[in-house]
């Protein structure tokens, strides 16, 4: 199934004495590039969050936010740093001999300096917190790919569309050819017969002429291809899966064979179509880069 990169989904669950609630917000991106935001409490899950986006997407930007709350009784153990007191204590006792001040410094004035202290769950159980947490991002994963599903509907449909449009525009070209070199061969009849006394033509120079200025705007070849390209394109939109990477190089390979098109272009008719093909190509190109 065809996934566009954009979407949104939310996930909340549970536990006895925590609850967590997850968003997550996705667009397109070359690469799958994570920007998880969780509290620095559980800040070890970081890892176990990325594993499980891994599980689920292959590509975009995504932004995955984590916030949580206290449901139930839970037991703190109040932590003293004291290492870091000790650092405390001793860059006061070298203020004061510096400066010739008296270290007043008491113990409820050091434990006021940020980090001292910190309160940790007792029987936090680092499993059973990730548990908790998974069946919230979960939820929020399932609902993002759904709307990335659909929205991947509504793109397929689209290009679909303007592949038929394509298709047309090559046509147009492949029929516009034969007449282009037909009216060159009237008017290089009709300019030989003015200039000539008797008005007769040597048949084979004019034909060799026509052939030469049919071998120069021949564009069978580009026409072949794109519409081969436009045949593997639409496969790929029907087959789905990660296709975006290989539907971009589809569509590059798309504006080559349009480009040529149009330099060798000795018609407005044409170059206009050509002109049409390469708007269109620029179109698909933009739709295909939000696929993943």
């Amino acid at each position: 199934m065809i996934k566009s990169m954009t979407g949104f989904g939310r996930g909340e669950y549970s536990g006895e004495t925590l609850k967590f609630t997850v968003e997550i917000k996705s667009v397109n991106h070359r690469y799958l590039d994570a920007n998880v935001r969780i509290p620095k409490e559980y800040a070890f899950l970081d890892t176990s969050i990325r594993a499980e986006l891994k599980k689920y997407l292959g590509r975009g930007k995504v932004d995955v936010f984590v916030t949580y709350e206290i449901i139930g009784e839970v037991n703190y153990d109040l932590q003293f740093n004291e290492h870091l007191a000790q650092e405390y204590v001793d860059a006061y006792a070298r203020m004061a001999e510096r400066f010739r001040l008296t270290n007043d410094l008491t113990a409820s004035r050091l434990g006021a300096q940020p980090e001292i202290f910190r309160l940790k769950e007792d029987s936090m159980d680092e499993e059973e917190v990730w548990g908790v947490l998974r069946h919230a991002l979960d939820q929020a994963l399932d609902m993002l790919v759904e709307t990335r599903e659909k929205e991947g509907a509504n793109l397929k449909a689209d290009l679909i569309g303007k592949l038929s449009q394509m298709q047309r525009m090559v046509d147009a070209i492949k029929t516009r050819y034969p007449e282009i070199i037909a009216a060159y061969e009237a008017r290089l009849k009709e300019k030989i017969s003015a200039l000539m006394e008797d008005g007769q033509i040597d048949e084979s120079r004019l034909a060799a002429e026509v052939v030469l200025f049919a071998d120069k705007l021949a564009t069978d070849e580009e026409t072949v291809r794109l519409g081969s390209h436009i045949n593997t394109m639409i496969g790929e939109l029907e087959k789905g899966d990660d296709v975006g990477r290989k539907l971009d190089f589809i569509a590059q390979e798309m504006n080559r064979e349009a480009n040529t098109i149009l330099s060798k272009a000795n018609d407005l008719e044409t170059s206009n179509i050509a002109i049409d093909l390469k708007t269109m190509i620029e179109k698909i190109r933009e739709q295909v880069q939000n696929i993943e």
